[in-house]
């Protein structure tokens, strides 16, 4: 029997051994994050592709369920917790079944006590792992580095979290935006929360202070996936490129206490640029010593508070290296301390800074003084 072409493609393109995640995220509920999540398995399944609804949550918004209707919905598992019935996601249920793509709303939920896993994200990643395609939501306060910073802005305690590595382990994100003037129309026409709650809603995490602060964030975060999209697809496909969108700053530091200093501009210059900020240490052998240890280890416990990438290499040569570093990130920027004023110590410091910028690609340098003391 002779195969037609269609056989011969689907014969010779690679197999997929994992699910592919795709995130909808938001700054704030009622923005649209299960609607468009909704909307987009309903287009995939009128493509031809087998989609259902793991579990998702209408709240009572009529637009919900109504798209809701038009998927098959895997039965959920009714769990008895402290006298009362509970409903989680049957993850054992969705695997059986065995679909293309499967629907799961709100990615930071605690399950239920005595569930398969205690996070819906463990469901998550046990069904990509079988090779299910996700498509889940969340909103831009669950994710565990924000979450101190969430609490500053609205004064609201984040309990459920998505940590930041199951952020990277997403393969697509889509940020489903919506002015917070129009959001606030949403919740007081009740299209969100029932009328008497929304009020309330609306004098506290809701004030627009709050709402546009939570908007940035959510920014700053599709910034950031879409900058990684970029630098893994240079890794693969653009060798030789040096494409960067937005602006990165590095220090290079060492065990000496004074490396603290230069994280503290660092940062500063960072911040005011909007840029990415990343420490680079070099061990060349020269810190062995337990106090070098101990400095060094406060010195990068300090970047890493100020919000810093910390990077560490093994090298021959610090100049060679932190040039890689450059070339391999796509930095832009890089700063450097000086404190040797004068003879050969004066002599060394300008030979690695020549020496860094005859092997690094395109990138400004900043010469930064530090004081001896």
């Amino acid at each position: 029997m002779h195969k037609t072409p269609e056989q011969w493609l689907e014969e010779a393109a690679p197999q997929k051994r994992q699910g592919i995640f795709k995130l909808f995220l938001g700054y704030a509920p009622g923005v649209g994050k299960t609607y468009s999540m909704l909307s987009e398995g309903i287009r995939r399944k009128s493509r031809g592709e087998d989609v259902v609804i793991g579990l998702v949550e209408s709240h009572g918004r009529k637009g919900v369920s109504e798209l809701a209707a038009k998927l098959e919905t895997v039965p959920r598992r009714q769990m008895e917790y402290k006298g009362a019935l509970f409903e989680e996601m049957d993850v054992d249920a969705v695997a059986r079944r065995k679909p293309q793509v499967v629907l799961i709303d709100e990615l930071a939920h605690t399950n239920i006590e005595g569930s398969k896993h205690r996070k819906r994200y463990d469901d998550v990643l046990e069904l990509l792992d079988a090779n299910i395609d996700v498509l889940s939501t969340v909103n831009v306060q669950h994710i565990e580095s924000l979450t101190p910073l969430i609490q500053g802005i609205t004064g609201v305690v984040v309990r459920e979290t998505v940590p930041d590595w199951v952020m990277q382990r997403v393969d697509e994100i889509v940020l489903t935006d919506l002015t917070p003037e129009a959001l606030q129309t949403r919740m007081r026409r009740g299209d969100v929360y029932p009328t008497e709650r929304a009020e309330r809603a609306l004098g506290h995490f809701f004030k627009p202070q709050n709402l546009i602060a939570l908007r940035e964030l959510a920014l700053q975060q599709m910034t950031r996936a879409v900058d990684r999209s970029l630098e893994s697809y240079l890794e693969k496909e653009g060798a030789g490129l040096t494409v960067s969108l937005r602006e990165r700053m590095a220090v290079c530091i060492s065990s000496n206490p004074a490396a603290q200093y230069l994280i503290a501009r660092t940062a500063r210059m960072a911040q005011r640029m909007d840029a990415e900020f990343c420490v680079i240490y070099v061990d060349i052998g020269a810190d062995g010593k337990p106090e070098n240890q101990r400095t060094l280890a406060q010195n990068i416990r300090f970047a890493e508070n100020l919000g810093a990438t910390v990077l560490r290499l093994k090298g021959k040569n610090v100049a060679e290296a932190v040039a890689r570093v450059v070339r391999e990130k796509h930095i832009t920027q890089v700063v450097f301390g000086r404190s040797a004023q004068s003879g050969w110590r004066k002599w060394l410091y300008l030979s690695a800074v020549h020496s860094f910028l005859r092997d690094a690609p395109p990138v400004d340098v900043h010469i930064v003084t530090q004081e001896v003391k």
